[in-house]
């Protein structure tokens, strides 16, 4: 940085702040929280080398996730970012569910409104996610069994289980 003031980095290193600092552009001095935890984390001449290794222009990039992971670090030291990650993937998993059950609650209430005598509440089976559910056949004359229709996978699938297939 040369002139005015040094860098967070070399401020808290309590050294010189030459012209060429390598983490000058990166840790400003106006943020010394920034270089702090990165360097709690993974110490100044980790990062120091980190940034040496790479591009000018991928350096900006690899601070900010340095920066994003040493702060997962302090608040989970076992896990990190991980931690993180496996939250959100589990919430977007709670999220599908709910978002099943509705699309479950919209067909009955679709079906519902077409064939108005169903016997059952077809959102009473789909929290165990295995069973099929029993649908009464709409053709009720030629076919004596139930259709089955399934909620394991993302789309529903009406199948006879009367019905097998050739090998």
């Amino acid at each position: 940085m040369g002139g005015s003031s040094p860098c967070a980095s070399c401020k808290l290193l309590r050294r010189r702040c030459a012209k060429d600092c390598i983490f000058a552009p990166y840790f400003p001095s106006d943020d010394p929280n920034k270089f702090a935890i990165v360097h709690k984390v993974f110490g100044a001449s980790n990062v120091s080398k980190m940034l040496q290794e790479l591009p000018v222009h991928q350096r900006a990039d690899a601070v900010s996730s340095l920066v994003y992971e040493a702060n997962s670090r302090v608040r989970d030291p076992v896990y990190g970012c991980v931690g993180a990650i496996s939250y959100l993937l589990n919430q977007v998993s709670q999220l599908q569910m709910q978002l099943a059950v509705a699309q479950a609650e919209i067909l009955r209430i679709q079906m519902q409104q077409q064939d108005p005598v169903l016997p059952f509440n077809l959102t009473d089976s789909v929290d165990d996610h295995k069973s099929p559910l029993l649908l009464p056949s709409n053709n009720f004359d030629s076919l004596p069994h139930h259709q089955y229709l399934s909620f394991g996978s993302s789309s529903s699938v009406i199948q006879d289980p009367l019905k097998r297939e050739s090998p």
